[in-house]
């Protein structure tokens, strides 16, 4: 542990962060440098760090350590038959890159070079598992010995991680039509995009709201499954998707759209999937990146996960969670179709976004411009519209089916919904004869000219200030149409009240005027909103997640922090090292030797059971004189255990 915790006081902040981080270091408990070194040396701390190792670079640490075992074994049966020969042992040096190459070379019946012991080396030597000096690898104690007992926890080997071949190697499955492969890649990639498309207009509408412990409530998740016409499994799915690609964000609470995904709904579909795509890929781990196939018709089952199995032997249950979840999402996205990779997911595993979009958008249905209006005041679509209209469409209808072929419905209240966003009749009428291929049948448009009519019968406003608890109002000049807002059931949460004495024009809430406007939108009444001079203001119900990064705190910076500012120099960690071991002798009650340096340089070694420890003095049982001493820390120069 001495040499650990030299080396971690004698690296740069930015070095010994980085490691901290890496390590993931929990900053409870970690004092001073001996602390950090007792917390990455611990076996829990160990494993963790070689579970996310693969397999040759497991190879060379395993070998290092098992390189050094032996010499130390050689050592020691040379010092059995010779006791002259200890001090030749006692200075025992670290294998060279060279002699583990060798070493590795002799394990696996393969060819090993230095330079790939050497990338490995560096590696290890980042993570603090061993020390790279001058092309030798020192291994520490703790790490060797969680390595020894490997075989015993069912885990390789060193001779088992050389020598063990790789499966065979990911190939295209006899038999797969890959053709049919596509095919059914586009269509889950059109269907997972015109769900997300659902999902974002939903959350822009209507956030959902995340539980304190993670994840949708069912009331929200069961909301969001019947507008994305999926089941209820595939919603967490759907949305770690959207979040990934930034189209939908986390924010007090609740998730809704951000502006990345309201520019993303104005796309056309091959567009849309691209940016799903290029997330995925671009979220894939390093260690997933380089094992996944980038050939057309090559399955991901039983092979990747055998795969997978073999390149990490420690990995355990994380690395199997993250390739069955990039797994579901890509075939969730079209990457894959039967766990098998299409042409499009082929090219973008390769590296190539631009070609799996144009493979991609060749496959994915038309886009049509043109609609049906049916005279039931329905909207029927022979294909998947054009984003644009689709979106402007949404303004003014009701969405009732989202397939293929879409349909929506023309109500009173959807078109109520878009005059409050700034349509008028003639504006809704021009575009809706643009694209229908009906004409405008006379129901749409006298429902149209009538709502438009009718607008603003019901004013929304904002209180003058002073007016608390009243926050807006509702006013109206057809007081029989005002009463019935009064005593309407389905607005009783608003707490409408009448301002002043009865037959007042004006009712008055503690709610905002946003809230009010919508729920009497939602109630199908003629309401517009209005400022402070009474003129009609335009409302759009869009709710935009303002996600407020938080404030950064970096917990590996401040355990650096915490060691630098009780660093106090050499000489008081030379003292803290010598107060540790003997914290270590007291609570093990053990009897050690300490040389002590007396006045006039002369050193008397003392055979002593330590019992206390303060003050930079300590305490002990000296066993040979058997009386009690009190002596100086700064007076030690060794501690070793007695025989």
């Amino acid at each position: 542990m001495l040499s650990l915790a030299t080396r971690l006081r004698s690296l740069d902040d930015s070095t010994l962060r980085r490691a901290i981080e890496t390590r993931t270091v929990a900053a409870s408990g970690v004092r001073d440098f001996f602390d950090l070194a007792d917390a990455l040396l611990e076996p829990t701390a160990i494993q963790r760090t070689l579970t996310h190792l693969d397999r040759s670079t497991l190879a060379v640490l395993a070998g290092a350590a098992e390189l050094t075992a032996t010499s130390l074994a050689a050592a020691a049966r040379r010092t059995a038959a010779d006791p002259a020969a200890a001090d030749r042992s006692a200075s025992i040096p670290d294998p060279t890159l060279a002699e583990i190459a060798v070493h590795l070379t002799a394990l696996g019946g393969m060819p090993v070079t230095e330079a790939h012991v050497a990338a490995r080396a560096a590696t290890l030597d980042e993570l603090l598992l061993c020390r790279l000096t001058d092309n030798r690898v020192s291994t520490y104690a703790a790490v060797s010995t969680q390595l020894e007992g490997w075989p015993a926890l069912g885990m390789p080997s060193a001779t088992e991680l050389a020598a063990d071949s790789a499966p065979p190697a990911l190939a295209p499955a006899d038999g797969i039509d890959i053709a049919f492969v596509d095919q059914l890649a586009a269509e889950r990639a059109f269907s997972c995009a015109s769900s997300i498309a659902e999902l974002v207009s939903e959350l822009a509408r209507d956030p959902a709201r995340e539980l304190s412990r993670g994840g949708l409530g069912l009331p929200d998740t069961k909301r969001l499954a019947l507008v994305m016409s999926v089941e209820i499994d595939a919603v967490a799915a759907l949305v770690a998707i959207a979040a990934r690609a930034g189209l939908v964000a986390h924010s007090e609470g609740y998730w809704a759209e951000t502006e990345i995904g309201d520019d993303w709904l104005l796309e056309a579909t091959p567009a849309r999937w691209a940016a799903l795509a290029r997330a995925w890929h671009t979220a894939l781990p390093d260690s997933i990146r380089g094992i996944l196939p980038r050939e057309p018709g090559v399955t991901w089952g039983q092979g990747l996960h055998g795969f997978v199995d073999w390149l990490y032997p420690a990995g355990g249950q994380w690395m199997k969670h993250q390739v069955a979840d990039f797994a579901r999402d890509a075939e969730l996205i079209g990457v894959t179709a039967h766990e098998a990779t299409s042409t499009a997911g082929a090219r973008l595993l390769a590296g190539d976004p631009g070609s799996a979009t144009e493979i991609m958008n060749a496959a994915l249905p038309a886009e049509v411009g043109a609609v049906y209006l049916q005279h039931d005041l329905s909207i029927v679509s022979p294909g998947p519209l054009a984003p644009s209209i689709d979106a402007r469409l949404r303004g003014l209808a009701d969405v009732e089916s989202r397939e293929l072929a879409s349909s929506y419905r023309i109500t009173a209240g959807s078109v109520n919904r878009a005059l409050a966003a700034g349509e008028n009749a003639e504006s809704l009428l021009a575009f809706l004869g643009g694209i229908s291929l009906t004409g405008i049948p006379q129901p749409v448009q006298y429902l149209i000219e009538e709502s438009a009519g009718r607008y603003g019968r019901v004013r929304v406003g904002s209180t003058p200030p002073g007016s608390l608890p009243a926050l807006s109002y509702v006013s109206s000049d057809d007081s029989a149409l005002l009463g019935t807002i009064a005593v309407d059931q389905t607005l009783s949460a608003l707490g409408l009240e009448r301002a002043g004495e009865r037959g007042s024009d004006r009712l008055t809430s503690r709610f905002g005027t946003d809230l009010v406007f919508w729920a009497l939108s939602d109630a199908r009444y003629p309401v517009a909103a209005e400022n402070s001079a009474g003129e009609i203001v335009h409302l759009r119900r869009h709710q935009v997640a303002r996600v407020i990064p938080p404030a950064a705190v970096d917990p590996a910076q401040a355990i650096v922090n915490t060691l630098r500012a009780g660093d106090g120099g050499e000489v008081l960690a030379g003292d803290a090292w010598l107060a540790r071991q003997l914290d270590m002798a007291i609570r093990s009650k053990q009897t050690v030797t300490v040389s002590i340096s007396m006045p006039g340089g002369v050193v008397v070694d003392y055979l002593l059971e330590p019992a206390s420890v303060g003050g930079g003095r300590f305490r002990a049982r000296d066993r040979r004189a058997d009386i009690e001493r009190t002596l100086p820390i700064s007076s030690i120069i060794s501690i070793t255990p007695a025989p």
